[in-house]
């Protein structure tokens, strides 16, 4: 098993690419089930994740072709309407195949999902939404099965935002006949990166961007051609990295203009931030200052974003409140961060980080995507050596990171 062995105290200057959000690209690629033409698809990131996507659509007849950078997608064979445990368990977004079979093909079979133990990500909104636009649904043997002669258009206003729920409900109203209103959607700019694929497909979509989804169903989708938004989580992760450890980094490929909380936070800890259309200039200097925040749905502070920040305030002037409203498991990584000699107490759902002068290298697990890289952060951060191991987490979302760490001037190896 890979593991990363990290060199601390070293200065970040350069440039870095950005690459596809991880997602966004997970539910685009399920929409290639909706239609039997080609979804050519660009800046489709390459991660642990995506393959494990791709191979579950080339399982149930999706055709896909990679060159040059460019992935194409035809669903004209799907024949398989199956997501088996096997490789649902290991990524939760295997889910979103629920929606696109059930519209097109009338039937779905999905294992219950897996992923990042962060805490309980119930499926009953997706299952509810599809019920309400008259599928009938059967749970047994840890699996979904879902029937629809034709979905019918339905109001469905979820229990909570979720964003794999909208996206799922989504995809299925596309084709569903007459008009489906989703209230309380979700605003993530993945969601609205999916959608714009949809109405590129043929999709009659309102308020794209907003919590109320207007879709009216149509015949059929057509193929198209699109391309993947930068990864707002992979930027934002490369700019607290910058603020711990001191340096000058420019980001390219990326967005500013969806990532206003978590700069407002990075100015808020010292960072000077200079943003052009597609890429985001980072300089720091001396000792961040610390930072509080309370995750919350976008547009609010994302929760994928909270590890990597708890890790800038590990080594900031001050104290820091960290509270966590989205998943209830989500500090993992506290135990590992003290172990390099952080100051945190969990109160509840909320974090106090005490600033400290130094951390120390020591060995580390990673236990879910993001703590992997947070704790990559406190490793360039720490005297001496860290060792990090289980970041089989860390290739699910980030596409070569410890590559582009090490061309900007990090110390950081994979080692077997």
């Amino acid at each position: 098993m890979d593991k990363l062995l990290i060199t601390g105290g070293k200065r970040l200057n350069g440039d870095i690419h950005i690459s596809g959000a991880k997602n966004a690209a997970l539910p685009i690629l399920c929409a290639g089930l909706l239609t039997s033409g080609d979804v050519v698809l660009h800046n489709v990131p390459s991660l642990q994740d995506v393959s494990t996507m791709l191979k579950l659509l080339r399982q149930m007849g999706l055709q896909v072709t990679q060159e040059n950078g460019v992935t194409t997608l035809n669903g004209n064979a799907v024949d398989k309407l199956e997501a088996p445990y096997d490789l649902v368990k290991t990524m939760r977004a295997s889910i979103l195949v629920l929606g696109p079979l059930l519209a097109r093909f009338g039937e779905a079979k999905v294992s219950l999902p897996g992923g990042c133990a962060i805490g309980s990500r119930p499926v009953d909104q997706h299952i509810k939404g599809l019920q309400a636009m008259g599928a009938e649904i059967t749970i047994e043997a840890g699996y979904i099965h879902a029937r629809a002669k034709k979905l019918k258009g339905a109001r469905i206003v979820t229990d909570m935002i979720t964003v794999t729920g909208t996206e799922n409900l989504l995809m299925a109203a596309t084709l569903a006949e007459g008009e489906t209103v989703l209230e309380n959607a979700a605003r993530e700019p993945e969601v609205t990166d999916l959608a714009n694929l949809l109405v590129a497909m043929g999709a009659k979509i309102e308020g794209i961007g907003t919590d109320r989804l207007v879709i009216h169903g149509v015949d059929s989708l057509h193929g198209a051609t699109h391309t993947v938004i930068a990864d707002r989580i992979e930027t934002a992760t490369f700019l607290c990295a910058v603020a711990a450890t001191g340096g000058d980094i420019t980001l390219k490929n990326t967005r500013s203009d969806i990532l206003d909380v978590a700069l407002d936070k990075l100015r808020e800890a010292g960072v000077i931030l200079t943003t052009g259309p597609d890429w985001i200039r980072a300089q720091m200097s001396g000792r961040p200052k610390a930072v509080g925040f309370r995750t919350t749905e976008y547009p609010g502070f994302p929760t994928d974003m909270q590890a990597q920040f708890m890790a800038l305030n590990c080594i900031a002037q001050g104290t820091s409140r960290v509270t966590e409203t989205i998943f209830e498991n989500r500090f993992m990584h506290v135990q590992e961060m003290n172990r390099l000699g952080a100051k945190i107490e969990i109160d509840g759902h909320t974090a106090i980080v005490n600033g400290v002068d130094k951390l120390v290298g020591a060995p580390v697990m990673a236990t879910d995507l993001r703590a992997s890289a947070s704790l990559v952060i406190a490793a360039m951060v720490a005297e001496g050596e860290t060792l990090i191991d289980r970041i089989y987490h860390l290739d699910r979302g980030y596409d070569r990171m410890e590559v582009k760490l090490s061309a900007v001037g990090a110390q950081i190896q994979r080692v077997k």
